[in-house]
């Protein structure tokens, strides 16, 4: 068994954007800049932000983060979503989720302009991904296939079985692995709380990819021997022994899974540190099409 180091990985991508940024810099051109808007006080969120702007602050993008407390109208938060598409000196921007219930995340995410939706969840950057179209990818399934692609692991022919059909996570990975292309090409089941043979399905996996947000649901019995697992799970159970009071779990029974599977994502250290590697991807890319930096 090997670990699939998402820590290394995203390190070195890290490394190559900062090169990038340099000589952008050196050229006279402006760097990209990357803004956050966090509504509230959740600390999955606040976690995954502070990670974002020190990445930010790593490759040499400029960074703003925007806070917002839980109490913030839908349309004072659309009103500041509105004001960064207008803004001609941010690249890009995402909406920390979740957002408070009294606000329509999907309202949120439609009123981002598609340019600077650097999260890739807007319709207009999904429908175009499905159309193998150039498109800012979603953070977290594109960490996945940029970690496959590093640790050479061809999905091609392939069966791929994902848990979880979430638009953030599952579906837009299915179509990720499905395409026509090198580096995808597989056969894809999309598995759910529907699916009644989900045992049977995940032993026939290749490539087995949980996204469900339900710790250590994946044990070795439904695990073949020498299949990949991409654990997408991060959940927070309390651990008096930590200084946070909480450790995070994965999806996967990491400990029991190992023992039979080739390659495995660790939690934490694993898919985590590749969401933000994409997410620097997409920035840089947005910056690339900027018209100043055209």
């Amino acid at each position: 068994m090997q670990k699939l180091d998402g820590r290394k990985t995203s390190a070195e991508i890290k490394d190559e954007i900062r090169e990038e940024v340099n000589s952008l810099r050196s050229s006279g051109k402006r760097v990209p800049h990357l803004a956050a808007i966090l509504v509230g006080e959740d600390g999955g969120s606040i976690t995954y932000v502070n990670a974002k702007v020190k990445a930010c602050d790593y490759v040499g993008f400029d960074s703003t983060l925007i806070k917002f407390n839980d109490e913030i109208s839908e349309e004072e938060l659309l009103s500041k979503v509105h004001e960064l598409n207008e803004d001609p000196s941010i690249d890009g921007f995402i909406v920390q989720l979740p957002l408070p219930k009294h606000i329509d995340e999907k309202k949120v995410t439609l009123a981002i302009n598609p340019s600077k939706d650097v999260d890739g969840f807007h319709p207009e950057n999904i429908g175009r991904m499905s159309l193998g179209l150039p498109a800012f990818l979603p953070a977290t399934p594109n960490g996945i296939m940029e970690l496959l692609k590093r640790y050479q692991i061809d999905p091609e022919g392939k069966h791929c079985v994902i848990i979880g059909r979430s638009s953030i996570v599952g579906t837009p990975m299915s179509l990720l692995l499905s395409r026509n292309k090198k580096g995808a090409n597989a056969t894809v089941s999309l598995c759910h709380s529907r699916t009644k043979n989900l045992k049977e399905m995940c032993l026939q996996a290749d490539i087995l990819i949980a996204a469900i947000g339900k710790p250590y649901f994946l044990k070795a019995d439904m695990v073949k021997e020498g299949a990949v697992v991409i654990d997408v799970g991060t959940s927070r159970l309390p651990d008096s022994s930590k200084k946070s009071g909480y450790k995070l779990a994965g999806d996967v029974a990491f400990d029991e899974v190992s023992e039979k599977c080739s390659f495995i994502t660790p939690v934490p250290g694993g898919v985590g540190p590749m969401t933000i590697a994409s997410l620097l991807q997409n920035t840089l890319l947005a910056n690339k099409r900027s018209a100043d930096n055209a």
